[in-house]
């Protein structure tokens, strides 16, 4: 530690400038491509396509407009707590709302660059306090922004804003703890939690992993009134970044994804063996795509964000560091850190005790790795005795991931195959780039070591070898899906224009979509059944799996539960032209084909019922339990599900529906049912911003039902007079409407929210107060120490 380094001129825009040009050299290659072949702005695979860049378009377009509840979010959901996950916090997609909406898939790789360079800057801020020179710390800020776990995680593109924005927290803390400097701490918490509320739960356990390592190393020392000092600028901060995580909080304490907990031996080891032995390799070799699994194909490895890997340097240096510095705080923080890797339980305490496995709070020790290396690297003569021996272990271990390529093994037909490896030609490259790696770092430490620019030296290297094993990272990633990927800005962003025109828009229908990529609906701002989110409202959540539709991450209906189109109000599907004969030969009842445009055909449904309708009959639980959960929406296009004390409550306006009804599940008695649905469906329907308005005329009472999902946030009116909100079919809505004219209007209020903007908005004005006192506080000291004795 070193409080000195901190009166030397600053190099922290160099860092800044340093990672954002290796960013931009590092996709420009591919920009390139894709303009070359006709695709306009750089789309890479996977979640990046068919989320992140769509997101970051329609919350721009969605925000500049105004409103609270999202039409085109799948069945229909709350704006905030749909995207304050993704990007409704983030400092850097407010930044993008200065650009038109139109503009925003451009805008994807410059925010990217803009990321790493933050990134970059606010490692090697954290790290001056800690190592020797600043060349070194400027190293150790390169080394965390193009980490492993940055260059995995672009799929992910939103939590590069988290990796972004980490290490000030962390610096602000040393501060606080070390210097005393007050103030700072509070700004970086809420920053941080703001900007994506999950990821903050994991910072918070680490920073009590820091804090305490910190302390047992006797790096903080902190009495009473420091602790106390902390505690408040802890809570102040969570108080001033609180706006979000409220109402996120009430939508997730209802969403099944979020309530998985462990059981029995799952606390304590991993369901499948091989999962250990990727965690232990994931500090060793250069990650491979997402979503591809090479020497280990069992276990959950996919999508998690697996990957501890330094560039160049890989794991010799913190391998060595905890040799030499044994009860450093960064050596306690580091074996804990592994420690709660391969212990399920301590692993998902970064995740409220979830059950599902990721590995997405690696980056926390990265930048301490980060730290450890370039201290080390920074003292030649501990460098010296200890990095040659962790250097020969790190090689060897890294050598040995070789032993998978050459295992007897069988394949499915039992016949003999040598090698565990689904694809020997994509392992052989990430092996081949990761031993590359250890090459250079065995050459310059021989060559360079004693030259007076080896930090230097280090510096340019790792990042040119970041170009490199980062290019084969995105061309594995982004070129293996590069057939499916191919249409994909013809069938999203160059569509819209011909879809607008060739769609109706004097009513309210749903879309659907056949072949084509994932969330169609947010490019023509049209609620589209197959939609990929995996924080929409609840209900959701809840009603899907009651008609044979499995829900986690995203929405997709099979397109043979042709029941239902009818029950949600599908009136268009819109079917990938290369999908067209595949969609044909299925044959569903009701559908016929009505137009096209350059990507698409369009068939349009001949069942469509309209938004709002009621019904003659109901049904209850049991007997709905006795269909097969792919049948169930046919009977609810006869009958609303409803409960016990709705049954009792409606029994005059509905009929049971007779048990001899649940087996009349024909073609002929859907497209029956669907058009007594239209007859009974409402006079006017309109989608708003806030909710959606009906207009009804019914000559008796009638419970109508509205294929929207049941949110806590909705209130209801009836003529201007407050209505219950019954919930129905395990997730949708209805309302009690009487007989005679009605204006019904649903209300959409995120929950929660105004809550968490009054406590944030308080907590802001404190702040401001408790900076106010600090800056009189410090001219008052100045001022003193300015007086003769």
């Amino acid at each position: 530690m070193n409080s000195s380094i901190f009166k030397q001129k600053s190099s922290y825009w160099r860092v800044f400038a340093l990672c954002f040009f290796t960013a931009v050299l590092l996709f420009l290659p591919h920009c390139i491509i894709d303009a070359a072949a006709g695709g306009g702005y750089f789309h890479y695979a996977g979640d990046f396509n068919d989320q992140q860049i769509n997101f970051y378009q329609y919350a721009n377009a969605f925000l500049k407009h105004g409103g609270s509840f999202s039409w085109a979010t799948d069945l229909g959901s709350g704006f905030v707590n749909a995207y304050s996950f993704y990007l409704l916090g983030s400092p850097f997609f407010w930044l993008s709302m200065l650009l038109p909406a139109r503009l925003m898939p451009w805008a994807m790789v410059p925010l990217l660059c803009l990321k790493m360079a933050v990134a970059g800057g606010g490692g090697y801020l954290w790290a001056r306090r800690w190592v020797r020179d600043d060349t070194w710390s400027m190293l150790a800020g390169c080394l965390y922004a193009f980490s492993g776990f940055s260059i995995y995680n672009i799929f992910f593109n939103h939590f590069l804003d988290v990796v972004a924005l980490f290490p000030y927290m962390l610096a602000a803390l040393d501060d606080a703890a070390i210097d005393g400097k007050k103030g700072c701490f509070p700004f970086w918490v809420a920053l941080n939690l703001v900007d994506n509320y999950f990821f903050f739960a994991g910072q918070a356990v680490f920073l009590i992993i820091y804090f305490f390592c910190m302390v047992a190393g006797r790096r903080y020392k902190i009495g009473p009134r420091k602790f106390a000092l902390l505690a408040w600028e802890t809570v102040l901060g969570c108080a001033c970044g609180c706006v979000l995580l409220l109402p996120a909080g009430l939508s997730l304490l209802q969403n099944p994804r979020t309530i998985d907990p462990f059981t029995g031996y799952g606390y304590l080891f991993y369901g499948k063996s091989q999962q250990y032995g990727a965690i232990f390799y994931s500090a060793f070799l250069m990650p491979d795509a997402p979503y591809f699994k090479d020497m280990f194909q069992e276990g959950i490895l996919k999508h998690t964000s697996l990957t501890a890997y330094l560039p160049l340097v890989g794991a010799a240096g913190g391998l060595a560091f905890c040799r030499a510095r044994g009860r450093h705080p960064f050596t306690y923080i580091l074996k804990v850190c592994v420690v709660c890797a391969f212990v399920p339980v301590l692993n998902s305490a970064f995740y409220a005790l979830n059950a599902s496995y990721y590995a997405r709070w690696y980056y926390m020790p990265i930048l301490v790795l980060c730290g450890a290396t370039c201290y080390l690297l920074s003292r030649p003569a501990l460098a010296e005795r200890k990095l040659p021996r962790a250097f020969r272990l790190t090689s060897f271990i890294t050598l040995t991931a070789a032993v998978f390529a050459f295992v007897p093994n069988k394949d499915e037909d039992g016949n003999f195959k040598l090698g565990l490896l689904d694809e020997p030609a994509r392992f052989w490259a990430v092996f081949g780039v990761t031993v590359l790696g250890i090459v250079i770092f065995a050459l310059l430490w021989h060559f360079c070591r004693q030259k007076r620019q080896w930090g230097s030296i280090m510096t340019a290297a790792v990042l040119g070898f970041s170009l490199v094993y980062g290019t084969l990272h995105l061309s594995l990633t982004k070129y293996a899906q590069w057939d499916v990927d191919s249409d994909l800005i013809a069938e999203t962003y160059g569509s819209t224009q011909e879809i607008s025109a060739a769609l109706p828009e004097d009513t309210f229908y749903r879309l659907d979509a056949y072949g084509a990529h994932n969330n169609l609906g947010l490019w023509f701002d049209r609620s589209c059944l197959q939609f990929f989110n995996s924080t929409v409202a609840p209900s959701i959540m809840e009603f899907y799996p009651e008609v044979g539709v499995k829900r986690d991450v995203n929405s997709k209906p099979d397109a043979e539960n042709y029941g239902l189109r009818g029950l949600l109000s599908v009136r268009y599907t819109l079917v990938a032209k290369d999908k067209e004969d595949e969609w044909t030969e299925k044959a569903l009842p009701g559908w016929q084909r009505s137009g096209e445009t350059a990507a698409y055909a369009i068939y349009e449904n001949e069942n469509w019922v309209p938004m709002g309708f009621t019904y003659d009959y109901y049904v209850t639980a049991d007997q709905l339990d006795r269909v097969s959960e792919t049948e169930r929406a046919q009977i609810l296009c006869r009958a609303l599900l409803l409960n016990e004390d709705q049954v009792s409550a409606f029994d005059t306006l509905l009929q049971p529906l007779p048990d001899e009804e649940l087996t009349n599940r024909s073609e002929d008695a859907y497209a029956a049912d669907c058009a007594a649905r239209r007859a009974g469906a409402v006079a006017e329907f309109t989608a708003t911003d806030t909710g959606f308005t009906a207009h009804t005329n019914y000559d008796t009472d009638e419970l109508v039902f509205f294929g929207v999902p049941y949110d806590d946030g909705f209130t209801a009116t009836v003529n201007g007079a407050p209505a219950g909100v019954e919930k129905v079919d395990d997730g949708l809505m209805a309302v009690y409407a009487p007989a005679g004219e009605n204006e019904i209007e649903f209300t959409y209020h995120t929950p929660g929210l105004k809550l968490a903007a009054g406590i944030n908005a308080a907590a802001l004005v404190l702040y401001g107060v408790y900076l106010a006192i600090l800056r009189k506080k410090s001219r008052e000291d100045k001022q003193n120490h300015a007086e003769p004795c």
